[in-house]
């Protein structure tokens, strides 16, 4: 990876970046020195991006990109590359601005874009010409290159939106069906068991008592029978 000297301005995108040896932007080579990169107003759903010199007065070249959603930011202008085979300058990947989750990936033309997935093992956006004029760029159809030159949908193998984080919910309580009684038949209602502690309590004071009062009544009858 090469790592830039850069400084941004945070609400319009344009970042003034200083290359320390040539770099391959799509469709050129930017020799070492200072540039201003913006993300174009476009009317259009399209990521455009316009490359300037230095002070902004001349443009290099506008390119196309996609969104590339990243996870975690930084407070830094961020710039990836694509490692190119010997003394080859290095091809520019994406550009994240700083505090930004969503960057720019750059499509490459489909000839250039199929010997970066196979030298690099990995995918990179296409389109299928090799220069664009003002009109094309707005509509041109954008691919993705695999490493093994297959041809699929951006989405499919670059992620340009959130991951959809699945939301738990707690599992529903299971109601237990109540059987109802057949027709014209009354339902018995349950009887509670009653306490075994003071269930023989009365019963035994009952026999004590009927006891006593049957020795008292025997003791009589044989006193006054003799």
């Amino acid at each position: 990876m090469l790592l830039p000297s850069a400084r941004a301005d945070v609400s319009s995108k344009k970042t003034v970046v200083t290359f320390s040896q040539a770099v391959e932007v799509p469709g050129k080579i930017l020799p070492a020195g200072m540039y201003t990169f913006l993300l174009l107003d476009s009317p259009s759903d399209r990521n455009i991006v316009e490359i300037f010199n230095a002070d902004g007065s001349q443009i290099i070249v506008t390119t196309l990109t996609i969104a590339d959603y990243r996870l975690h930011t930084t407070g830094k202008t961020v710039m990836t590359f694509n490692e190119t085979p010997g003394d080859a300058p290095e091809a520019l990947r994406a550009w994240f601005a700083p505090g930004d989750n969503y960057g720019q990936e750059f499509v490459y033309p489909k000839v250039r874009a199929i010997q970066l997935a196979k030298t690099t093992n990995v995918v990179v956006p296409a389109i299928a010409v090799d220069t664009l004029d003002e009109s094309a760029i707005k509509t041109i159809p954008i691919l993705a290159i695999t490493p093994d030159e297959k041809e699929v949908e951006v989405t499919s193998v670059i992620q340009t939106t959130p991951p959809v984080v699945a939301v738990q919910t707690p599992a529903p309580v299971p109601v237990v069906p109540v059987a109802e009684a057949p027709a014209g038949v009354t339902p018995v209602a349950e009887t509670q068991e009653l306490s075994q502690t003071a269930s023989f309590l009365p019963l035994i004071t009952l026999l004590g008592a009927l006891a006593i009062g049957l020795a008292v009544g025997l003791k009589l009858f044989l006193k006054f029978s003799l």
